[in-house]
């Protein structure tokens, strides 16, 4: 079970860190994403962590401005967020999967429930 947390109302050139609690099973032995879903849009994916040498990818929106990564002990994945724009408005959510990194949500076979991101301009 996934537990995603920190979500919250922030503006414009801001910073948040979102967190993402497991329970039940080990994040450092899966890979790790973050999604999201803004008004009106469907999910998008953000970053992905993989689960041995903790390589990253992101969404070319986000890259140099969003940071995924995870703390074993605390069994615990987070996204740094930074300088968020209005458009990053959205409902964050971390998944996990026991594969390889991967962009689709259909390859994600756990969810948290989400967080909500507004960022005011």
């Amino acid at each position: 079970q996934l537990q995603a947390s920190g979500g919250g109302l922030v503006q414009a050139g801001g910073s948040l860190r979102l967190s993402c609690a497991a329970s039940g099973r080990t994040l450092s032995t899966i890979t790790a994403g973050w999604f999201r879903q803004a008004p009106g849009k469907e999910r998008e994916f953000v970053a992905g962590i993989r689960r041995t040498t903790a390589y990253t990818i992101y969404a070319v929106s986000v890259t140099g401005r969003f940071t995924i990564s995870r703390d074993n002990a605390k069994n615990t994945v987070y996204l740094q967020m930074s300088d968020l724009k209005p458009e990053d408005t959205a409902v964050y959510y971390c998944a996990a999967r026991r594969g390889d990194l991967a962009r689709y949500q259909s390859d994600y076979d756990s969810w948290g429930q989400g967080t909500l991101v507004t960022v005011s301009s």
